[in-house]
C-alpha cells in the first residue's frame, strides 16, 4: 500500500509539472465561454460567411437549415467527401434548398488553402476530428467540430492548444447546449431548484443490428481510402468499414457508443453537477448481443465516475438492446437533496422528493434523438450561434475548452474497458494515475499527419 501511495505521489507531482505549460491549460475549461471579441478576424456583424462542410455521411442533412436561413447570411463553398457518391447525394440535396452550387471537392487540404472560405463543418468520422480541426485552425478557418471532438485525450489537449494559438472560433456539435429547454433546468438546478446535487444518470438505448465480419476486399468504387485513412496508420481496406460500421470495427477510426452518443448525455450531466474531473472511474462492458457478429467493440456498457464531495456520475449505455429502462431512448435524470430533474432534447420534468411532477415543459422543436445523423432546431440553434460568434455578436455555447472535458469522460470509460480494471485520476489536472491506462492517453498517427503546435 505504501509502495503504491508513493508512486501515486511521484505521478502527480510529475503530472502537475508537465501540464503547468499549454498542455495543462488545454484542459483548464472556464465556466464562461471566451468573449467573441476576443477571437482573431472577426467578421463584421453584417458579413457574409463561407462555409465548407467536410464529411457527407449521414450528419450533413442537419446543416442543411442553418446554411440555407436568410438571415444567417451564409454561403456555402465547398462539399468535401473522401467518397464520390455522397457528394453527389449531398449536392444533389443541398440544391433543393440554396441557389449557389457549391464545388464538390475529394481533399479537404485543397479547401483549406482557399483563402476565401472563412469556417469548416467537420463531421468525419472520429479519427479525423481533432487533426482536420488542427488544419483548419492552422489555415485561418473557424471549425464547428462534430462529436467527439477528440480520439483520444492527448486530442483534447491539442484541439485546444491550436485554437489558444490560433484564436479561432471552435464549436463543438454537442448540440443539446443550445436547447432553451437545457439551458433554463441546468439554471435551475445551479440555483438550487432541487437542492444539492448529488448524482446524475445518463443513458442511451438503440436497437443497432449485427454488421458483417470484416474481411479483407478492395475498397468499393469511388472510395478514396487513402484520404479516408489520413492520420490513420495505413491498413489494408476491410468490407463494409467505410459506411458507418468502422464505428465498431476497433480502435483506429472510431471510439465505440462512448464517442458515438455518450458524449451528449454526459455533457448534460457534467454540466447540471457543475463538475470537472472525477477521481475515479469504473465499467462494466462486453459485448452481449450478435456475439458471432463482425462488432469488435463492447455493445453494453454502465460506468461510474466518481467526483470530489461525494458526486457520481453514471452512464448506462445499450447499443443493441432498446428496452428503455428510463421510458426513452436517451436523456439524463439529476438527484438532488429536495427533488430531481429529468432532461432530454424534448425538454425536461421537475419532481420533488416525493416524485410529484413541478413543472413539465416540452421543447417546441424536434431534434433527433437516437435516429441516425439526427438534426433539428437544435442543431440549428447551435450552427446559428456558431456563425454569429464569428461575426461578434455572441458567445459560444459549447466552447471547445468546454467541450474536452466532456469528453474526457467518454476516452476515460473507453480506456478503463481497454484495460479491464478501473484507475484513479487527478481531478485537479484529468491525468491517469494508473500505467497501463497512460498508455492510451494518445494514438499512433500516420507519419506525416500528427498535429503538432
Amino acid at each position: 500500500m505504501k509502495k503504491d501511495t508513493s508512486r501515486r505521489d511521484f505521478l502527480k507531482k510529475a503530472t502537475v509539472s508537465a501540464m503547468a505549460g499549454a498542455a495543462g491549460m488545454a484542459f483548464a475549461g472556464s465556466a464562461n465561454a471566451m468573449s467573441a471579441k476576443s477571437y482573431g478576424k472577426v467578421k463584421g456583424a453584417n458579413d457574409r460567411l463561407f462555409l465548407a462542410i467536410q464529411g457527407l455521411g449521414r450528419r450533413y442533412g442537419a446543416y442543411i437549415e442553418p446554411v440555407a436561413l436568410k438571415e444567417n447570411n451564409v454561403e456555402l463553398l465547398y462539399l468535401c467527401d473522401v467518397m464520390k457518391s455522397q457528394r453527389d447525394k449531398a449536392a444533389a440535396k443541398f440544391a433543393k434548398s440554396i441557389k449557389n452550387k457549391p464545388v464538390l471537392e475529394n481533399d479537404i487540404r485543397k479547401v483549406f488553402d482557399d483563402q476565401k472560405v472563412d469556417a469548416i463543418f467537420m463531421a468525419t468520422p472520429d479519427h479525423w476530428h481533432t487533426p482536420g480541426a488542427c488544419m483548419g485552425m492552422e489555415a485561418g478557418k473557424h471549425i464547428y467540430l462534430e462529436k467527439p471532438c477528440s480520439h483520444n485525450p492527448k486530442e483534447g489537449e491539442l484541439v485546444v492548444g491550436f485554437q489558444q494559438k490560433y484564436n479561432k472560433v471552435v464549436q463543438m456539435g454537442n448540440q443539446q447546449r443550445s436547447s432553451p429547454e437545457s439551458i433554463d433546468i441546468i439554471k435551475q438546478i445551479h440555483n438550487g431548484v432541487i437542492g444539492k446535487t448529488y448524482k446524475a444518470i445518463a443513458f442511451y438505448t438503440n436497437d443497432r443490428g449485427e454488421v458483417p465480419v470484416a474481411k479483407k476486399a478492395a475498397p468499393p468504387e469511388g472510395l478514396d481510402w487513402e484520404l479516408f485513412q489520413g492520420p490513420a496508420p495505413r491498413k489494408q481496406y476491410m468490407h463494409d468499414t467505410w459506411d458507418y460500421n468502422w464505428h465498431w470495427y476497433g480502435w483506429d477510426y472510431g471510439t465505440a457508443e462512448m464517442g458515438n452518443n455518450a458524449t451528449h448525455e454526459l455533457d448534460i450531466a457534467r454540466w447540471a453537477l457543475d463538475v470537472k474531473y472525477p477521481e475515479k472511474v469504473d465499467v462494466v462492458s462486453g459485448k452481449f448481443q450478435y456475439v458471432n457478429d463482425g462488432w469488435t467493440m463492447y455493445d453494453t456498457m454502465e460506468a461510474t465516475f466518481r467526483f470530489a464531495d461525494n458526486r457520481v456520475i453514471k452512464w448506462d449505455g445499450q447499443s443493441r438492446n432498446k428496452y428503455n429502462i428510463y421510458g426513452s431512448g436517451r436523456g439524463t435524470i439529476i438527484y438532488g437533496s429536495e427533488g430531481s430533474v429529468y432532461v432530454d432534447r424534448g425538454g425536461y420534468r421537475l419532481y420533488n422528493l416525493k416524485g410529484e411532477l413541478l413543472k413539465d415543459s416540452k421543447a417546441a422543436g424536434n431534434e433527433a434523438g437516437t435516429a441516425l445523423g439526427g438534426g433539428g432546431d437544435m442543431t440549428t440553434k447551435h450552427a446559428s450561434n456558431f456563425f454569429n460568434t464569428i461575426r461578434g455578436k455572441e458567445t459560444l455555447t459549447s466552447p471547445i475548452e468546454q467541450g474536452v472535458v466532456s469528453q474526457l469522460l467518454t476516452h476515460y470509460a473507453n480506456i478503463s474497458h481497454r484495460i479491464g480494471k478501473p484507475f484513479e485520476i487527478d481531478e485537479n489536472t484529468g491525468r491517469i494515475y494508473d500505467r497501463d491506462a497512460m498508455k492510451l492517453w494518445g494514438r499512433e498517427y500516420e507519419p506525416g499527419w500528427e498535429p503538432k503546435l
